[in-house]
């Protein structure tokens, strides 16, 4: 693969996506500045805020090549499973950049402004305005709902997918308060390490059953 700019996919499938290069994603990153990260959950990624030239907030998803799968087509096969998944309660991908040089590959999305949902279920004594009321948080419940069915429904249009990374890290909330499910699909880019590793955090902190951690 190379870092030019190009596009994936058409109008018969799904709405096309970029292939950024490097150079856009550094600048919109600040070169990965630390100020810019927004969180690094694992060994194997890290997302950070960006701003593109045009001024689009984005969320840069910044991927170690070796968790990624190795093999082009198998990557981009991932990569086209992702394009397809176009729902109101899911995270949009914008693009992405893969860089030899660096040995990484990004997924670009759109940038939620208001966090997490785990940000607003563990509120300290100082962040009483971060309290949802129940109506909100009925919402969010359908949301998310909304999301994981359409994830499981199996439609001309995509297959059926699961998550297999669920928590409340993973469910993002826009400046509307809607709920939105991020990494949906990343297995498919990603090598079995790294999606075993993935799991393994996962059912250690009570989200999957406990089988799912050990071979």
């Amino acid at each position: 693969m190379t870092d030019e700019r190009s596009s994936i996919g058409s109008s018969q499938e799904a709405p096309q996506i970029y292939r950024f290069n490097l150079e856009e994603i550094e600048c919109a990153t600040q070169y990965f500045s630390e100020v810019n990260l927004l969180s690094k959950k694992s060994s194997f990624a890290a997302t950070y805020k960006g701003i593109l030239h045009d001024g689009t907030e984005v969320a840069v998803k910044r991927i170690n090549k070796t968790s990624c799968k190795s093999e082009e087509a198998e990557f981009l096969m991932g990569l086209k499973a992702l394009t397809l998944l176009r729902h109101e309660n899911l995270v949009g991908l914008r693009g992405f950049c893969y860089s030899r040089a660096r040995g990484e590959c990004f997924l670009i999305y759109d940038f939620v402004a208001n966090g997490s949902l785990s940000e607003y279920l563990d509120v300290k004594c100082d962040e009483i305005h971060k309290v949802l009321d129940w109506s909100v948080r009925v919402c969010i419940i359908k949301g998310i709902a909304k999301g994981m069915e359409y994830l499981h429904s199996d439609k001309p249009s995509k297959p059926s997918l699961l998550h297999q990374n669920m928590s409340s890290t993973k469910v993002l909330i826009d400046r509307h308060f809607n709920p939105l499910l991020s990494s949906s699909a990343l297995h498919k880019l990603l090598a079995d390490d790294a999606i075993f590793s993935s799991l393994k955090t996962s059912a250690a902190m009570g989200y999957l059953a406990p089988e799912y951690s050990t071979n």
